[in-house]
């Protein structure tokens, strides 16, 4: 299976970064299976650091491999994917058991609702309902360093 990062440079060899902001899925090295959603990782990160470019690095994972490690998966925006996400961004878990996390990744349409659920404003069946016709694109996160080792660079190339 191929996995793409988006990022501002190119990135050989992951690695897990010490501070990181409030992500979906806690620290870790986040990856992709939707090209499209690694372009648009690549330019908004380029964005915010205000450079020209952003870039799209290519893996290779194997799959039955990745299968040896502690895996949580997330099929769909369900009530336990919500609350895992909310405890993430606010950072209540460090979702430390698992090597490697995979999931719905939460846009920016996603994010309003997550957040008026963390607010209070939304209750569960509310962000629920208001999730389920969304078209959210998966993420790959790895959070140890065995789990990183499955990554074989393939290419990149800028955005």
């Amino acid at each position: 299976m191929l996995l793409y990062h988006g990022s501002n440079v190119e990135v050989k060899e992951p690695r897990l970064l010490k501070n990181q902001r409030a992500l979906d899925f806690g620290k870790g090295f986040y990856t992709t299976s939707d090209l499209d959603q690694a372009t648009k990782w690549a330019k908004r990160t380029a964005a915010r650091l205000h450079r020209t470019n952003g870039c799209v690095t290519i893996y290779e994972i194997d799959d039955e491999r990745m299968n040896t490690l502690r895996v949580l998966s997330f099929p769909g925006a369900d009530s336990a994917w919500l609350h895992f996400v909310v405890q993430n961004r606010t950072g209540e878990n460090i979702a430390s058991d698992w090597d490697i996390i995979t999931g719905p990744v939460a846009n920016d349409q996603t994010s309003t609702v997550i957040d008026l659920f963390r607010d209070g404003y939304y209750d569960e069946k509310e962000a629920l309902q208001r999730l389920l016709p969304q078209k959210l694109k998966d993420q790959y996160t790895f959070k140890t360093i065995e789990a990183l080792k499955l990554l074989s660079f393939k290419e990149a190339f800028q955005v």
